[in-house]
């Protein structure tokens, strides 16, 4: 018996007692089986008692007695019982247990996935810094903390695009193309310009691929050169290091669009008809308090420029036109300061924040060795790149070190760590587990053990039972994640997993010893190693990390 299953029948009996009760429909969602703290408690637990006593008017121990007599007749339950105030843990026999790893096998690389948000289009907009210089380490954790949300999103049912938000627009590009013509000249860095090697290798470029004679252009012909075509250039690079990091977009939106095609100009006639902008000191302003924002804003200034915001305006809805219902946007910890303007810009369309759109913001990376800050960058300067952190540890550590973690703490890399093959490393932790299942499938294979049988009924040694229901609990981690937007409870969970496997192992043995003839028990423990395989690949899957057969 599956998760699924189990929660459908006591569903079903929850719907029996409420009727029997004089009570109301039941919903599909009140039943929720968890994991009890102690196995000791049975292997699963629910609180559905506690949710339907008070509106069936009847004590929560009361119900969950008649829940939990009538649970521990369904085939497969070994027993229930009533804990605390009225939980119901529950206890499955062995066979019914075990026949998990069969569930799993046929399952395959589907297994784990929902229909949570089946029919939700979404656009998720992460990494999107400025195309001034090499992706930075921040930039790097919104690359593996967004890409791996987008593939948890889609294994929900979500239809996910994952944008880049190309910010060729602005002072910044201007202060970038003056720093590249600098470099060309052989003249210091602007006050306000960019500066490390790459500069000079960016510049160097340009020269290179303009046809013509840079020395006939004027000062201000050549910045426009550099302008145009060092982004490109750096633009590029940033693509070539996001592709290595395993992340590609499926849209790159130029900023620059809004300000050329007269979105800007729509978005704000849009909000002048709904009634929320008017002007003063001859400004335009959006009127963002009536939508809880501390002050109005200005969207286009009285010089006739527009302001940040009206950029900000102008995507948003351009990606309501384009269909997404549900807008996602990943920023960095200086912007905690943008979602009050933000939400009330959706307001000001007749949206619903927080709906239509979801703001991320993230918190700081720090590389560190021996405990101490890493200064490494040979390109950028200060700046600590996502070539840096990959050169160093490669990409699966790269990648897994920064989802780990909740994007709203703060983190510290450990070089030394990832460096490690040994199970105080993450990543090699839940990677071996992965390999290790390989190898008792190439050992099995060599001394005979097949897959020709499976008793489930033979599952019984505790490490068995741990193995198991931590496979079952893929599924719900998967939903969980997707739901709060939060990919490090994926990888946490491998970890768990790891472990539970790991244990397994050495406890159970798949392998015949000495002359021992080849049983039942041995082939049924080969399926289930089977299935901790895959489960832990399609788990590192979610979070873009390897699955490697050998280590």
């Amino acid at each position: 018996m599956n998760p699924d299953d189990l929660a459908s029948s006591v569903l079903a009996l929850a719907r029996e007692e409420a009727s029997r009760l004089g009570g109301s429909e039941v919903a599909s969602d009140a039943v929720v089986l968890e994991r009890p703290r102690s196995r000791a408690h049975g292997d699963w637990a629910t609180s559905v008692a506690l949710k339907l006593a008070k509106p069936l008017g009847v004590p929560p121990r009361e119900l969950a007695g008649s829940l939990a007599a009538r649970i521990a007749a369904l085939p497969g339950v070994a027993d229930a019982e009533v804990a605390g105030p009225g939980f119901v843990n529950i206890r499955l026999d062995a066979a019914a247990s075990g026949e998990l790893a069969r569930t799993i096998i046929a399952a395959g690389a589907v297994y784990g996935r929902g229909h949570d948000l089946d029919g939700q289009t979404i656009d998720l907009e992460f990494v999107s810094v400025n195309p001034t210089g090499p992706m930075h380490l921040g930039g790097a954790r919104w690359a593996a903390v967004g890409d791996s949300l987008a593939r948890i999103l889609l294994a929900q049912g979500a239809e996910v695009s994952r944008e880049y938000y190309f910010n060729d627009h602005g002072a910044q590009i201007d202060r970038f193309a003056r720093s590249l013509v600098a470099s060309h000249l052989g003249e210091p860095s602007p006050e306000d310009g960019y500066r490390g090697s790459y500069i000079a290798d960016i510049a160097a470029r340009v020269v290179d691929a303009y046809p013509g004679d840079l020395t006939a252009l004027s000062r201000g012909e050549l910045q426009e050169v550099f302008r145009s075509v060092g982004v490109e250039f750096m633009f590029g690079d940033i693509k070539s290091e996001l592709h290595a990091f395993g992340v590609d977009f499926d849209l790159f939106f130029h900023e620059d669009t809004l300000h050329s095609s007269g979105a800007v100009e729509r978005a704000v006639a849009r909000l002048r008809e709904l009634g929320h902008v008017y002007e003063q000191d001859g400004a335009v302003w959006l009127r963002t308090t009536e939508f809880g924002d501390d002050r109005d804003r200005v969207m286009i200034k009285s010089d006739g420029e527009a302001a940040y915001i009206a950029g900000d305006i102008a995507y948003y809805l351009d990606k309501r036109e384009r269909g997404f219902e549900r807008n996602i946007i990943m920023l960095g910890a200086d912007h905690h300061g943008y979602i009050g303007r933000m939400m009330a810009m959706v307001a000001a369309f007749g949206d619903t924040p927080w709906v239509n759109l979801e703001i991320i913001i993230g918190q700081l990376v720090n590389l560190v060795r021996d405990g101490q800050p890493v200064r490494m960058s040979k390109r950028a300067g200060t700046l600590v790149t996502m070539e840096d952190l990959v050169d160093a540890v490669g990409v699966d550590a790269a990648r897994y070190a920064l989802v780990r973690s909740s994007v709203d703490q703060s983190i510290d890399v450990d070089l030394d760590l990832l460096q490690k093959r040994t199970n105080d490393n993450p990543v090699f932790y839940v990677q071996y587990a992965h390999a290790r299942t390989c190898a008792v499938a190439r050992n099995a294979a060599a001394v005979g053990v097949d897959r020709s049988e499976f008793d489930a009924s033979l599952l019984v040694h505790p490490a068995e039972s741990e193995l198991l229901g931590a496979l079952a609990e893929f599924p719900r981690i998967g939903a969980q994640a997707a739901q709060l937007r939060e990919p490090h409870r994926v990888a946490r969970y491998l970890e768990e997993l790891a472990g539970s496997y790991h244990r397994w192992y050495d406890s159970c043995r798949v392998i015949p010893q000495g002359e021992e003839p080849v049983e039942a028990v041995h082939r049924t423990r080969l399926l289930l190693n089977d299935a901790a395989g895959q489960v832990l690949r399609n788990g590192l899957a979610l979070v873009g990390v390897s699955a490697p057969e050998r280590m």
